[in-house]
């Protein structure tokens, strides 16, 4: 099935150079029909498809066929992913607009000492020069508008100061601080994670593209106190369950897995989500550090590249007692949940005066011309995770469920400021920051189809820290499933080459 599977992406990928849209829409039409007449989402078994000639890539004989939760199927995924996004998206983060990000990385962890610095070279962040960033993102000006919606909204501005003012001559400092903090509270109350602030003196611009996630050697207790605690104590663990949820998390006896995954199918459509997504990214992650890994320091010069052992070691069926391959399908499935969130956001950046500020006009226009080029992609695609599923019970009950998922999620957020290589807490703080503005995004349906058309100041609104972190958490997601493919490749011809040296030994 592998073979079968990557010989005919490797066709469709010529034909759809050769014939673009007509191929793509003839590979999903004929998808289509092969599971239209399929149980509901809810109503999917796993689907496990081995063969013999499967069994030379253990880390991929399961994945294949339709996920949980959803009513998709990894092979659409990986055609759409590496033939269509995946291009895009590399080019839209490295425009100036989305490879500069302001970040507090001196945070200090608010659970327990900060004792597991990295002294390791490659876990140092080197800022940007102040030089370096580009005048319309050094000025702060984060507004995202044209000159004519600009004038409406200083004129907003400028009435709502006036009435301010008058109001706050009759109040005590006192008083006003307390109107602040409320101010906050409910700014704060749509929000998945818990945003950096962007005036502290310790928070400072970092040019991506400069410093890429990488395999930076961070191990040991601190690494993995991180992880645990996320886990551990904000996945909804019931407490019968005494395995560490951790899945890379050294288990007890002989337990093959299955025993506690069962766990998750007792719970709850929005906890089981709640789980699969920080697995997912957990993941995506491990993806990066393997298909990034220093591979050679000789001659001065670093030489980066894949590691297949190290990717096998985290997900081999082997090496992981059979988990190797949920992992990867939560992978899948946190990318759905993402591509979801772009489509549905797709409004709010399709507004004539919703820019991409940076005070280069010709760059600015070019890279939202690319931004609305991927949102149309996103739209297009047939197969969407269906959120309208999650918090649809009795209100109140619905409402609390809510709250306490965005309540979990913003803890984990807060527990990356614990992550002691200042490199991981880079990538660690703005995937999550990423993930959390794309359940935002979910949520906001209403807030973001009710949005006015001249008042650019009023409704749903994103800061260009959560953009940028938006896009670059999704683009981290689709170059995990792009490396996937090279993995599998590169298994394939290790296999290959065992067998050529079987042959000439014979």
């Amino acid at each position: 099935m592998v073979k079968r599977t990557v010989r005919t992406c490797g066709i469709l990928f010529f034909l759809c150079l050769l014939f673009g849209d007509f191929v793509w829409g003839w590979f999903h039409n004929n998808n289509n029909n092969n599971i239209q007449d399929k149980t509901q989402p809810s109503q999917h078994k796993r689907v496990s498809k081995v063969t013999p000639d499967s069994a030379d890539q253990s880390c991929f004989c399961h994945l294949t066929g339709v996920l949980d939760d959803c009513f998709c199927d990894v092979e659409s995924i990986d055609v759409f992913n590496n033939f269509k996004i995946f291009p895009l998206i590399r080019k839209l983060i490295e425009r100036d607009f989305f490879r500069y990000y302001r970040v507090n990385l001196k945070r200090p962890c608010p659970f327990w000492p900060d004792d597991g610095h990295c002294s390791i070279k490659d876990c140092h962040v080197e800022p940007c020069p102040e030089s370096k960033i580009p005048v319309g993102i050094k000025s702060g000006n984060y507004n995202k508008y044209s000159l004519a919606a600009n004038a409406i909204r200083d004129i907003e501005e400028c009435e709502q100061a006036h009435e301010l003012g008058a109001i706050n001559s009759t109040l005590s400092n006192q008083s006003k601080e307390a109107f602040e903090d409320w101010a906050h509270h409910d700014d704060a109350q749509d929000h998945f994670c818990g945003l950096d602030d962007e005036t502290s003196p310790d928070a400072e611009y970092v040019d991506l593209t400069l410093n890429p996630e990488r395999y930076t050697g961070y191990k040991g207790p601190s690494a993995w106190r991180v992880w645990n605690s996320i886990y551990e104590e904000n996945c909804f663990k019931p407490r019968s369950v005494y395995r560490p949820l951790n899945p890379l998390a050294p288990s007890r006896g002989d337990d093959d897995g299955e025993g506690f995954y069962n766990w998750l199918e007792g719970l709850c459509l929005e906890k089981r989500v709640f789980y699969r997504l920080i697995s997912g990214l957990h993941s995506s992650i491990n993806i990066h550090l393997s298909a990034q890994y220093l591979l050679d320091e000789g001659w001065g010069k670093a030489i980066w590249g894949p590691n297949v052992h190290e990717f096998r070691q985290r997900f081999d069926s082997a090496e992981t007692k059979g988990e190797g391959t949920r992992r990867l399908k939560n992978l899948y499935f946190l990318y759905l949940i993402e591509l979801r969130a772009l489509s549905k956001v797709a409004p709010y950046f399709e507004r004539s005066f919703i820019n991409l500020y940076t005070g280069n006009a010709q760059e600015d226009s070019a890279t939202k011309e690319l931004l609305l080029q991927i949102f149309n992609e996103t739209k297009a695609f047939p197969m969407h995770f269906d959120e309208s599923s999650m918090f649809a019970g009795h209100k109140m009950e619905a409402k609390r469920l809510k709250e306490e998922f965005r309540l979990h999620f913003k803890n984990i957020s807060r527990i990356m400021d614990c992550v002691g290589c200042s490199k991981c807490r880079l990538w660690g703080k703005l995937q999550t920051q990423g993930l959390g503005t794309a359940l935002r995004i979910l949520f906001s349906e209403k807030e973001i189809k009710n949005l006015p058309e001249n008042s650019p100041s009023k409704g749903f609104q994103l800061t260009r820290q959560e953009i940028v972190a938006l896009l670059n958490g999704f683009g981290r997601l689709s170059t995990s499933i792009r490396e996937l493919h090279n993995f599998r490749t590169l298994l394939k011809d290790k296999k290959h080459q065992m067998m050529s040296a079987h042959r000439t030994l014979q």
